[in-house]
């Protein structure tokens, strides 16, 4: 490989670490704000005097969980809320 590939492909590493962390940084920066966003909600509810409405087919999916299915379990919860695995995997583990 001559000098100008090497440098290129160097070029190229240090462009895809940078990117990357950038990434990292608007991704937590996007999850800072979402999670302040959902304390205020919290406590315009609690001000408001109101609850959370329940989620759909939270028996099921407690009986699921509670059952050994968490798998079905967070399949039902997505199905339900649109959520992304990840999420639907730690409600879902929260609720148990």
């Amino acid at each position: 490989m001559d000098v100008v590939g090497v440098v290129a492909l160097f070029g190229l590493v240090l462009v895809y670490f940078a990117i990357e962390s950038s990434e990292k940084k608007v991704r937590s920066e996007v999850s800072r704000r979402i999670d302040r966003l959902e304390s205020k909600v919290d406590l315009l509810l609690k001000q408001a005097g109101l609850e959370e409405p329940a989620l759909p087919r939270e028996e099921e999916i407690l009986a699921l969980a509670r059952s050994g299915k968490k798998i079905q379990a967070i399949k039902v919860y997505r199905e339900v809320t649109g959520a992304g695995l990840a999420e639907a995997k730690n409600e879902v583990e929260r609720l148990t």
